[in-house]
C-alpha cells in the first residue's frame, strides 16, 4: 500500500491488559509502513483513559487510525481529533452518548463461562484466576494465558460507570471485527453495536482476544482501515 509517511496506527490496550498484549500486530503492521504506538492508559475511569489517548495522540504527525480492543472502544470513542480518520474495534464496547461501559457489556446473556466480576475494597475488578483460560482467551496456547495472567492490570469500576461523550463513529468510518466465540462480550451484543454504528464489519470465529490468538485478523482489518481512508 501506498501509506502516507506520516501515518500512524494508535493501538490501545482494553481491561486486564497492557500495551503487550498487541505485541504480535505492531511489528506486521510497521512492515507495511506504518507508524504504531501501543497507548498505555490508567484504567482508572473513561475520562482519565480519554486523556491517557489525547496525549498520545498529541505525540503524533499526520493522519491517525485508532484500534481499540474491548473496553478500549469506549476510549477512542472519545477522540474527535480532526487528524484521527479511523476507528477500528476489536471485540470491542460501544457505548453511545450517556450510556456506560457496564450497560452494553451486561445488555445481553453473559456466556456460561464468562467469569463473575465484582470490584475490590479498593474499587478495582481483577480478572479471577481461571478468566483468562475460560473466557477471555479460551483458545490461546498455555504459554499465551500466563503471560496474560501474568501481565493483567484492574480496571476501575469508575471506568464502566462513567457516562459515554458523544462517540467519533457518529461522523468517522469504523470498523468492527466481531469475535463469534467471544465469551465475554456477547457477538450478539457485537452486532447490535457494529449495525448501530454503521460499522464496515468483519465476523470471525475468533475468541475475545483476537489480537493474541488470531492477530493476522486483526492486522488485516486494520490494515482494510489504512487502505480505505489513507490510500
Amino acid at each position: 500500500m501506498n501509506l502516507p509517511e506520516d501515518a500512524t496506527v494508535v493501538l490501545v490496550h482494553g481491561a486486564w491488559a497492557d500495551g503487550s498484549s498487541w505485541m504480535n500486530v505492531i511489528l506486521p503492521l510497521e512492515k507495511q509502513g506504518l507508524r504504531v504506538i501501543a497507548a498505555p492508559i490508567p484504567l482508572t475511569s473513561l475520562s482519565d483513559d480519554a486523556e491517557a489517548l489525547r496525549r498520545v495522540i498529541a505525540r503524533t504527525q499526520g493522519p491517525v487510525i485508532l484500534a481499540g480492543h474491548a473496553y478500549a472502544g469506549a476510549v477512542i470513542a472519545t477522540a474527535n481529533d480532526d487528524r484521527v480518520k479511523a476507528l477500528v474495534y476489536i471485540a470491542a464496547l460501544a457505548p453511545d452518548e450517556g450510556e456506560t461501559v457496564a450497560q452494553v457489556f451486561y445488555r445481553d446473556e453473559p456466556h456460561p463461562q464468562a467469569p463473575k466480576l465484582a470490584p475490590d475494597t479498593d474499587g478495582l475488578i481483577w480478572m479471577p484466576e481461571d478468566g483468562f483460560r475460560n473466557a477471555f482467551a479460551h483458545l490461546a496456547s498455555a504459554d499465551q494465558v500466563a503471560l496474560s495472567k501474568a501481565v493483567q492490570r484492574p480496571i476501575a469500576v469508575t471506568c464502566i460507570q462513567e457516562p459515554a461523550p458523544a462517540p467519533a463513529w457518529r461522523s468517522k468510518p469504523s470498523w468492527f471485527l466481531i469475535a463469534e466465540q467471544d465469551r465475554m462480550i456477547n457477538p450478539k451484543t457485537q452486532h447490535f453495536m457494529a449495525e448501530r454504528m454503521k460499522a464496515t464489519t468483519r465476523a470471525l470465529e475468533v475468541d475475545h482476544a483476537p489480537l493474541v490468538t488470531a492477530p493476522e485478523s486483526v492486522v488485516a482489518i486494520i490494515l482494510e482501515a489504512a487502505a480505505s481512508v489513507l490510500v
